[in-house]
């Protein structure tokens, strides 16, 4: 079935969540300059359980935005040290795609949110993941590479390392690079096994996230210095939705 045949199936509460939905993961990327995934889609898979279903539609939405906000910035990343950790970030990115497409449903769908919660947990407590060092540094980049093959929710695991290598000026610039990369890479394979990309459903919804993003890209200072409160709020309700989202699993 064609992507906008499914989504125009939905009803109107599905329709109106997936909105939100993509507000929401708009305001998420570009205000912190991560996580649109990691908080967008455990939501999204109560509104339709089909992670192959959304996934495509953010890698074409982090495509979009990414690259326009990267327009007028590119020169303002770090990238002796992206160039440093691509090579231990994408291989473990390359064996999370195919794992992603090997996996049944029903086990990604657990995957998906058994990391949020975790991610969650951590939020909530005001609990940072902090590299200490260069081989902490790798084990993070490669599981965070790994998780963002599987579900591009792997971005708080890689965070933690850039926070502590890339200067905050050029933090979020340079893992917009990134995450342009990685997506592209998982594009690119989602492609090539025929997996569908849904992208007609994508641009139906980048007006819609545009809205988000916008607002993202205005709050992202007082964000930053909200951080904890924010992520402690965002992982209360993550909790609830993923503890809700393997429990309906049983």
């Amino acid at each position: 079935m064609d992507s906008l045949d499914t989504l125009f199936g939905f009803t109107t509460l599905q329709l109106v969540s997936t909105a939100l939905l993509f507000i929401w993961t708009g305001f998420v990327r570009s205000g912190l300059g991560f996580g649109g995934a990691a908080l967008g889609l455990p939501l999204m898979l109560f509104v339709y359980d089909q992670p192959l279903f959304w996934l495509p539609m953010i890698g074409i939405h982090l495509l979009f935005f990414s690259g326009l906000t990267l327009r007028t910035r590119i020169h303002d990343i770090d990238r002796p040290y992206l160039k440093k950790s691509f090579f231990i970030i994408i291989p473990f990115t390359l064996i999370g795609v195919f794992g992603l497409v090997k996996l049944p449903t029903d086990w990604l769908v657990i995957f998906i949110y058994s990391i949020t919660l975790f991610y969650a947990v951590l939020w909530i407590f005001g609990v940072n993941l902090r590299s200490q060092s260069i081989w902490f540094d790798r084990f993070l980049l490669s599981i965070g590479g790994y998780v963002a093959g599987t579900s591009l929710t792997g971005a708080p695991l890689i965070v933690a390392v850039f926070m502590r290598n890339v200067e905050a000026a050029k933090l979020r610039n340079t893992l917009f690079v990134l995450w342009f990369i990685i997506v592209t890479i998982k594009m690119t394979a989602f492609a090539a096994l025929n997996i569908p990309l849904n992208w007609l459903a994508a641009m139906v919804l980048i007006p819609i996230a545009t809205i988000g993003h916008i607002i993202g890209l205005k709050t992202h200072h007082y964000i930053l210095q909200k951080d904890v409160l924010f992520k402690r709020v965002t992982g209360m309700m993550l909790f609830m939705i993923s503890a809700l989202g393997l429990l309906s699993l049983n």
